[in-house]
């Protein structure tokens, strides 16, 4: 069936969404980090229910559930959810946004205007090339867009109004569930797997048009605990063993093979993401990525044993290295359920659109849902550049991501 969907609402939505701040704190330990990002659950509470959503509601600890009945009479439609997160990264603010529509982009760099330095170069933005024609949303050169991810948001909203109103579509029980503080690791820390119920379900939460990503990192983060040794500087000759500078030489020694700035594709890395101390005690925190559980492993023994080879030289110190795990990679889950993939690829197909399974150097609230039961792989949104100035969207991809899911509905109805 082609959806000739002629009254796309995701980019009205999504002007509207980010102009909401909803930057998420690493540092906050409340349940959402920011209360502000209730903001955002709360209008598309409101938003849902007039639809004519009934059920939709915001809990207690910032997550927005809704659901749409099914329209077929087919009785055994597995129920499928949509998920994507309201949170923005907090690595570039999200106050403020003044989102700018480029229109009938022709390949020109876009200077944004708020900042001149800040321009969007074709060869380093390459999906540019596939936009020509389209429209592009960016923010004005100060701060993040949120396309990631609120393009998401606005693309399972438009398709909520889209299956309301047009009741062609059959599908089965569809499940909404909008998450807080995905960009710190915490996007699915409360949700509720019971209410919501699903054998499926799929962020919307990728890059270019017509990918679908089936495997990420898996993730550890790593905490080295230096302790020195401390003493009156005027007198500290044979007995100072400063553990700031032992972080210091012990970071400089990670390998550059092994940074982020310098891997990609398949390949993992160690990352020293903050430094705090005094002579005493020192900590270096890491964030550990790879796709294979056995490197990841292999990573944290890098670390041990750079730390163990820097305190040679100082015998008084000591070092204790904490490892935690984060999340894990999704794809040993969705192997076993090989037709929740399929059925994504083939609503991008639909959709008109050429299917591209790929990796994701990062982590969704889907590589989590996986292990909680809820397999769940990651549709493209359309977002690029995310946190930073940067960032981008075009307005037909997010458009295309309306269809895939619709699409997608269509298909479980079928197949069932």
């Amino acid at each position: 069936m082609n959806f000739n969907i002629n009254n796309f609402t995701a980019l009205e939505r999504f002007l509207r969404y980010v102009g909401i701040d909803t930057q998420s704190d690493p540092a906050s330990d409340t349940i959402p980090s920011t209360e502000k990002q209730k903001n955002l659950g709360k209008l598309l509470v409101t938003e849902l229910l007039a639809m004519g959503v009934t059920d939709a509601h915001l809990d207690q600890f910032g997550y927005v559930y809704a659901t749409i009945p099914a329209n077929t009479d087919k009785p055994n439609v597995p129920v499928i959810c949509f998920c994507s997160h309201m949170d923005t990264s907090p690595d570039c603010s999200g106050a403020g946004v003044k989102p700018i529509i480029h229109q009938n982009y022709q390949g020109q760099d876009l200077v944004l205007p708020d900042d001149n330095a800040q321009v969007l170069h074709m060869h380093e933005h390459p999906d540019l090339k596939n936009q020509l024609g389209n429209d592009i949303v960016t923010a004005s050169g100060t701060t993040l867009l949120g396309a990631d991810n609120k393009a998401g948001v606005a693309e399972i909203m438009d398709a909520c109004y889209q299956l309301i109103n047009n009741p062609e579509i059959k599908h089965g029980t569809v499940k909404i569930l909008f998450t807080p503080d995905e960009e710190i690791g915490r996007g699915v820390d409360k949700v509720d797997i019971e209410k919501l119920g699903a054998y499926a379900c799929y962020t919307i939460d990728g890059e270019s048009a017509g990918n679908m990503e089936n495997e990420t990192f898996s993730a550890d983060g790593a905490k080295l605990i230096i302790k020195g040794v401390s003493s009156h500087p005027g007198f500290a000759k044979g007995k100072m063993e400063s553990a700031i500078k032992i972080a210091g030489i012990i970071t400089a020694m990670l390998p550059f093979e092994l940074s982020p700035e310098n891997t990609d594709g398949m390949e993992g890395f160690v990352h020293p993401v903050a430094i705090q101390g005094q002579v005493e005690e020192a900590v270096i925190e890491f964030i550990i990525r790879d796709f294979d559980d056995e490197q990841l492993a292999k990573h944290a023994d890098v670390i041990r044993k750079i730390a163990e080879e820097v305190l040679e030289d100082f015998p008084n110190s000591s070092y204790e290295l904490q490892v935690k795990p984060q999340y894990r990679n999704m794809r040993s889950v969705l192997d076993q359920h090989p037709q929740i993939v399929e059925y994504g690829m083939e609503a991008i197909r639909r959709a008109d659109m050429d299917a591209k399974m790929c990796s994701i150097r990062g982590g969704t609230d889907g590589s989590r849902l996986s292990f909680m039961g809820l397999p769940c792989p990651n549709i493209f949104a359309g977002e690029h550049a995310f946190h930073g100035k940067q960032e981008w969207v075009s307005v037909q991809d997010m458009h295309k991501a309306v269809q895939t899911i619709l699409h997608l509905c269509a298909v479980w109805e079928e197949r069932s």
